[in-house]
């Protein structure tokens, strides 16, 4: 689109004022007279300089549109502990401790039960003799990682090898050393664990619900529905705000079940819902909360190496469209231009003779 010449910039001109014929002033107390004449057209009068506005420079620069959605700040979905170990509760940690691996979860009979990691729940005891399987292979990974090797590189096979470095283990714990693993000597989880809640108390039956557990790192879970799955890819990047300081976020997980969608009041809104998990690239934003809500804005679509000027320098033209006010040393001009992508009170603009770097008229 071409520049549009006939539009008048925005001025505001000093009425000019003109006497239009002989006036007789009368001065009190004299009897003389006072004759003013009319100020002939033809005396140059100076334009008065426009009023002083408000511009911004037009800019290039990369833009993205972005979709917003509410989440809450915290440290992901609880797992349950269920104790397989028969006795009585003797030992329970403080709720917001965090746990790592060899380290004891809670205990019972007034011995330690610790925590390993791994995927594979323990579904068989272990001793010699038993055929060859990855537990086996978990057992012994845990096992050197808590300092009791002497079976080489983890494998499948338990030999005696393993019973010795597992006795070891045991003494070490106050165990009988019987060079047997039992599926309830330990809690199973994929890493360092959180103590969210305890279920039960000193004294209570070890075999049921001990305690819940998270993850140790907050972030931010956010309920996206179903239909724009598609704005959260895993490893992308989101932005996060919480309490009005905001960060960037990756985005870990990506639900593939589809649940009741809830508005405010907890009815069904008819949107089916995933759950998208953001963990906080800076976390020292979230302060000392334990959980907050939070506002997550994905990424739609980016548009690089525009030119952008604020959305307040737009002017709606009679005719249709939408020009800028140029501001070039106090002259001012209107350009016609085409309008892209709004994000973050910017606009994509382009137009005939526009350029990064001149100034337009604008209101913010």
């Amino acid at each position: 689109m071409n520049e549009v010449t006939h539009l008048k910039p925005r001025r505001r001109s000093r009425t000019r004022w003109f006497v239009a014929g002989a006036v007789l002033v009368v001065v009190l107390g004299t009897s003389s007279v006072v004759i003013l004449t009319r100020v002939s057209s033809a005396t140059p009068v100076p334009a008065a300089a426009p009023p002083p506005v408000e511009t911004a420079e037009v800019v290039k620069t990369d833009l993205s549109e972005e979709e917003e959605a509410d989440g809450t700040l915290g440290y992901g979905d609880e797992d349950t502990v269920q104790g397989r170990k028969p006795g009585t509760v003797t030992s329970l940690p403080a709720a917001g401790a965090t746990i790592t691996r060899c380290r004891p979860v809670y205990g019972v009979d007034a011995k330690p039960v610790p925590l390993f990691y791994g995927t594979l729940p323990f579904y068989r005891d272990l001793a010699t003799g038993v055929a060859d399987g990855a537990d086996v292979k978990e057992l012994e990974e845990n096992l050197k990682a808590c300092g009791f090797g002497g079976f080489g590189t983890p494998d499948t096979k338990f030999t005696a090898a393993t019973a010795a470095a597992l006795k070891k283990w045991q003494k070490s714990l106050g165990l009988a050393e019987t060079g047997t693993f039992g599926q309830g000597d330990v809690v199973l989880a994929p890493g360092e664990v959180r103590v969210s809640a305890l279920s039960a108390k000193l004294g209570s039956p070890s075999q049921g619900e001990v305690l819940k557990t998270t993850g140790t790192v907050r972030s931010v879970q956010v309920k996206l529905d179903a239909a724009k799955q598609d704005l959260a890819q895993q490893g992308a990047k989101a932005s996060v705000t919480i309490n009005g300081k905001t960060t960037t976020g990756t985005v870990t997980d990506v639900g593939r079940t589809a649940v009741e969608g809830k508005d405010a009041a907890g009815q069904d809104d008819g949107k089916p819902k995933i759950t998208v998990t953001v963990r906080l690239d800076d976390p020292a934003v979230a302060g000392s909360l334990d959980s907050a809500p939070a506002t997550v804005r994905f990424t739609k679509d980016v548009h690089q190496g525009v030119l952008a000027v604020p959305v307040g320098a737009l002017l709606a033209l009679a005719e249709g469209g939408y020009a800028v006010e140029v501001d070039e040393h106090g002259e001012r001009r209107l350009v016609a231009v085409r309008t892209g992508l709004f994000s973050g009170g910017k606009v994509e603009v382009s137009g005939s003779g526009l350029a990064a770097g001149m100034r337009v008229v604008t209101t913010s």
